[in-house]
């Protein structure tokens, strides 16, 4: 989910710089906030792994 959020956040400050414009906040905050989401989703912060299974063992009985 952080990793769609940074895309997004990306393709703002992307398309801010092309235009020229700015919202109150700086293309270079808005990568910095980009890096940061995608360091989070590396981490694993964010993940939705409740439910999957994934930490119980598949094939233990």
């Amino acid at each position: 989910m952080l990793a769609i959020v940074a895309a997004i956040v990306f393709g703002i400050a992307f398309l801010f710089s092309l235009i020229g414009t700015s919202i109150g906040i700086s293309t270079t905050a808005l990568i910095a906030l980009g890096l940061c989401l995608l360091a989070l989703h590396q981490a694993g912060i964010g993940t939705s792994s409740v439910g999957s299974g994934h930490w119980r063992g598949r094939n233990r009985r």
